[in-house]
């Protein structure tokens, strides 16, 4: 389909999701704010009408990506201002102590917001447009994409069939669109499980009405093989998540009520006052732990008729906080192609696939090797040094050297472009400490053959073959 500026209001467009994932929302508002005729159809109820929403849980940490996206459509500070900034990780250790770990040496800080919050605020932004129309309860069961004929089904039961331009599938990890696209199309796709559930745990505020802990922190309790994180809310809790591996929870909750408290009173002991063991043992014995899934494919695109975007076109786990971050780039990154190619998406949605699908896939491995600093190498000393040295080059080089986490985090680099770069520096690092090894033992040689001259006991000799002292006469020149 060719687009054009002159007749934008003409193309209709349809966004598959737009629950919990959120990025088929934002989509909305993008194709809105271009003059395209939208129907965004979500399978669950409206968030907003409903009390308690079923589906992923997992707090959420805003950071540079996603507000950029979100102030395009002009949420950036609306959403913020309903976060709480968090400046560093607080590392709670078995025996209750604690230590700080800044992210930014400028203290930059990422925001722990509201899925519910934010989902709901996108949704009531895509249906303040007139071209914006919202279909809750509409299952997709069907596609014929290049025909744009969309079948759902209804709360009801009943069958719907639309036709659309153009589809945008951004309905999360199990992609129905996803599946509808890969009828008939060479498609790669790969989908990956980890070992590890997740259980979600509420540290309710004190008796006072405070918080429990230090707000302005994303709270860690590493241990090795699991861990467990903690993220502020705006009503003085804090949404705890316990990350362990299928076999220990299944393990735990064989033992029953006694099997948790001990579970806890050996990993997480400071955490049972703050969560309460009567909560920890109905979340235990009422509660299924979660699995998480990796999911990359490519391409993202069906000729001019259909994109992926998302957690449909990208999953990955949650370790890293740039799921929805990502997915918000998405948007963004579209957007920006889109103006280079005059809305056409005959060349735009190629290009969106070429250029999206190995920075997404990039971010999904950081994603996993990320979960392996969080649990086990956040208490290594190795760690911690050259943590120090990567803010210490980052303060020398400021242009040149940006840590790992302030690339994902704090920029809009392209994630593979981040991963080649970290590589890069790594070895930059490597190199220094090396030839810092090999010329302390010179610094120290140099400094003792000035001390021992000037006494005129002895001289030291340097030829490029060999190192030699040789006793002289304190006159002898």
């Amino acid at each position: 389909m060719d687009g054009d500026k002159n007749d934008q209001s003409t193309v209709k467009a349809a966004v598959i999701g737009g629950g919990l994932i959120m990025v088929g929302a934002l989509q909305a508002c993008y194709l809105a704010k271009r003059g395209f005729q939208v129907d965004l159809y979500e399978g669950r109820q409206d968030i907003r009408t409903v009390e308690e929403a079923k589906g992923r849980s997992i707090n959420l940490a805003l950071s540079v990506r996603g507000r950029a996206a979100l102030h395009h459509v002009g949420l950036e500070e609306e959403i913020t201002a309903a976060g709480i900034p968090m400046r560093a990780r607080r590392i709670h250790n078995r025996a209750g102590g604690l230590h700080n770990q800044p992210y930014d040496k400028d203290g930059q800080a990422i925001f722990s917001v509201s899925r519910r919050n934010l989902n709901e605020k996108l949704l009531t932004k895509a249906e303040s447009f007139p071209n914006v129309k919202l279909h809750f309860q509409h299952r997709l069961v069907r596609a014929d994409l290049d025909k744009g004929e969309l079948q759902f089904t209804t709360s009801s039961g009943d069958t719907v069939t639309a036709t659309h331009d153009i589809t945008f599938g951004a309905d999360g990890a199990y992609s129905a669109m996803r599946r509808e696209l890969m009828r008939g199309n060479r498609i790669n796709f790969s989908q990956e499980y980890i070992p590890h559930g997740y259980m979600e745990l509420k540290i309710p505020p004190t008796e006072d009405g405070g918080f429990a802990m230090l707000p302005n922190f994303l709270h860690i309790w590493p241990r090795d093989e699991f861990m467990m994180i903690a993220l502020p809310n705006q009503d003085h809790t804090f949404t705890g998540t316990l990350f362990v591996p299928f076999a220990i929870f299944e393990k735990v909750q064989e033992r029953g009520e006694d099997g948790v408290i001990e579970f806890f009173t050996k990993n997480f002991p400071d955490a049972i006052p703050l969560i309460g063991e009567e909560s920890l043992k109905n979340t235990f014995m009422s509660t299924k732990a979660l699995p998480m899934v990796s999911v990359k494919c490519y391409p993202y695109h069906r000729k001019d008729k259909a994109v992926l975007m998302g957690d449909a076109a990208h999953a990955m786990v949650p370790f890293y906080g740039q799921g929805m971050n990502c997915g918000f780039e998405d948007c963004v990154v579209l957007d920006e192609i889109l103006n280079k190619h005059n809305n056409n998406f005959k060349t735009a949605l190629p290009e969106f696939s070429q250029v999206r699908s190995p920075d997404a896939q990039a971010m999904c491995d950081l994603a996993l090797y990320n979960y392996v600093e969080m649990r086990h190498l956040v208490n290594s000393k190795l760690f911690m040094l050259n943590k120090k040295i990567d803010d210490f080059l980052y303060w020398l080089l400021p242009k040149s050297y940006m840590p790992l986490y302030n690339m994902v985090t704090f920029s809009r680099i392209r994630y593979s472009i981040v991963i080649s770069k970290w590589k890069q520096q790594k070895k930059f690092v490597r190199f220094c400490l090396i030839s810092a090894l090999f010329a302390l033992p010179m610094i120290a040689g140099t400094g003792y053959w000035q001390r021992s001259n000037l006494s005129g006991h002895r001289r030291f000799n340097f030829h490029w073959r060999n190192i030699r002292w040789e006793k002289i006469g304190s006159k002898q020149r």
